[in-house]
């Protein structure tokens, strides 16, 4: 079954880039079939880091977003989108304007949000935004970055306050933080982080590799949960 990802939240800074990585990395160790899509055209992070894998999206031209569906159909994979700060716009206009959400729905492509918030008031207001508009038609996976903040009550209680209506489907995760040198290291090498744990001409130490390994699996930890739970949904909401 294709699955549609999109790694964003409106503020800058926090963590998309290495969502999208983690998740693309995810893709690949599972063995699912992935492709990445990276709108990030100032940073192209995800293109440097799995050139094989990724293409480049214009977000703002329709004739490139639509490409998102096309590969979806294409096959059965992973489309990972890796979106920039500030782009929501687009993205809503490409989806209300082309019906992608019923058009999902009857093709049967579960399309799943990835939020990433760090502990900033900023991010709790965008949050509450983009509940309003998507809470009941999207699988929304909250991100709480723990390599951008460490205070996430607030965030908490607006996930629960918005979970409370049945017909959401909310959700949320930890992306735990890394050791902030050992991350350096690995985008100065430019590293994908299957490279980053097991190569020793990576340039990183045998304690840094064995640190990325460990907070690997600890993040796959997390998104196995989120997998699991948006497979029963959509296969719950097949059977309806």
């Amino acid at each position: 079954m294709s699955m549609i990802h999109f790694v964003g939240g409106e503020k800058g800074g926090v963590g998309k880039s290495v969502m999208a990585r983690v998740l693309s990395q995810y893709c690949l160790d599972k063995g699912m079939h992935y492709v990445g899509l990276d709108g990030d055209q100032s940073h192209a992070t995800t293109t440097r880091y799995y050139r094989d894998f990724t293409r480049s999206l214009k977000l703002d031209q329709f004739e490139s977003s639509d490409g998102i569906m096309e590969l979806a159909l294409q096959q059965d994979q992973q489309v990972v989108v890796d979106m920039p700060a500030q782009s929501q716009r687009f993205l809503d206009r490409w989806i209300d304007d082309n019906g992608v959400l019923d058009l999902c729905e009857e093709m049967n492509i579960p399309l799943v949000y990835w939020y990433l918030v760090d502990d900033s008031p900023d991010s709790l207001q965008l949050l509450e935004k983009f509940f309003a508009k998507y809470k009941l038609y999207l699988n929304c996976v909250v991100v709480k970055n723990e390599g951008r903040g460490s205070v996430f009550s607030d965030i908490d209680a607006v996930i629960e306050a918005n979970q409370n209506d049945e017909l959401t489907r909310i959700q949320s995760m930890v992306l735990p933080g890394l050791h902030s040198p050992t991350m350096f290291k690995i985008n100065k090498n430019e590293l994908s982080f299957w490279a980053a744990g097991n190569q020793t001409e990576g340039g990183l130490s045998l304690m840094e590799r064995q640190r990325t390994k460990v907070w690997m699996r600890k993040a796959y930890s997390e998104l196995d949960k989120v997998f699991s739970r948006v497979t029963s949904t959509n296969t719950e909401i097949l059977i309806d």
